[in-house]
């Protein structure tokens, strides 16, 4: 399949081989498109270059989103060996481990401008250095979670800090439309990753997930990264300021009939 042939682009947020970005990554580049990676710090170097080696890359660079200067340079080195990108891929997130257990209202204000800081400006950041280097038809893709819009249990200031990103995703589509560059948002449903694992009760997300979705299954590595796929490329030529769900369907269901039947059978 030759759909990126000649594409070239950046991905932010890769750090092993069961994440979204690398399922993204993976369909991007058997379709034939160029990608530079980054990843965080030094620790992360060791899982990232096998990937990013792996599919051709001749850009893997250090980046800690929260610091502009370093996303500046990235776009610079980008520029300075692909030229013009089509596609940015941001998949960086993150809050402190604590700030995922217990209530939210115990929220701290460190958490939550971490969370916020990492998890949402960032996307502005990014977005802010991609724009002179991008192509017309461009796309900007962030990563998101059904916790921006519904509470889900653990989940606390990371859903706060979804719902942001996927808000400025808006603000910004609007901004760069009329260079025709689209922003959209790839809300995912729960997948088996070392992210999501460390979030209190995720087995238990799994399990519900599967009760409410029409599918009645849990959401694919291949579904996300084929969803990835479009929006990154030209068939989603018009589409833009959106949040496309790929979670089979869980999102658009309020309960199933078998959790309407547990229910009952408890009264």
């Amino acid at each position: 399949m030759d759909l990126m042939k000649g594409k070239k682009g950046i991905i932010f947020g890769v750090s092993n081989t069961h994440g979204i970005a690398y399922g993204i990554a993976q369909k991007l580049h058997e379709a034939g498109a160029e990608i530079a990676f980054s990843y965080a710090g030094e620790a992360m170097e060791k899982r990232v270059r096998p990937i990013a080696e792996s599919m051709g890359a001749k850009v893997i660079v250090s980046c800690d989103v929260t610091k502009e200067e370093e996303v500046k340079a990235v776009f610079e080195e980008v520029e300075k060996v692909y030229g013009k990108i089509d596609f940015v891929v941001h998949a960086v997130a993150f809050a402190p481990k604590e700030a995922l257990m217990g209530r939210f209202i115990d929220t701290t204000k460190d958490a939550w401008d971490t969370a916020l800081g990492v998890s949402a400006y960032s996307l502005v950041t990014v977005a802010k250095y991609a724009e002179p280097i991008m192509n017309e038809g461009g796309s900007i893709l962030a990563l998101t979670y059904l916790g921006s819009i519904l509470s889900v249990p653990s989940y606390n200031v990371m859903g706060v800090a979804k719902a942001a990103l996927e808000s400025a995703m808006r603000f910004l589509a609007v901004d760069l439309g009329p260079k025709g560059i689209r922003v959209n948002c790839l809300s995912s449903g729960p997948v088996k990753t070392l992210a999501s694992m460390g979030i209190s009760g995720f087995s238990k997300m799994l399990k519900a997930a599967v009760l409410r979705a029409p599918l009645k299954k849990n959401v694919a590595l291949d579904d996300v990264g084929k969803a990835g796929l479009y929006l990154a490329s030209d068939l989603s030529s018009g589409t833009t300021g959106e949040v496309i769900y790929c979670d089979c369907g869980c999102h658009s269901a309020y309960a199933s009939a078998e959790e309407m039947d547990i229910l009952g059978n408890a009264e």
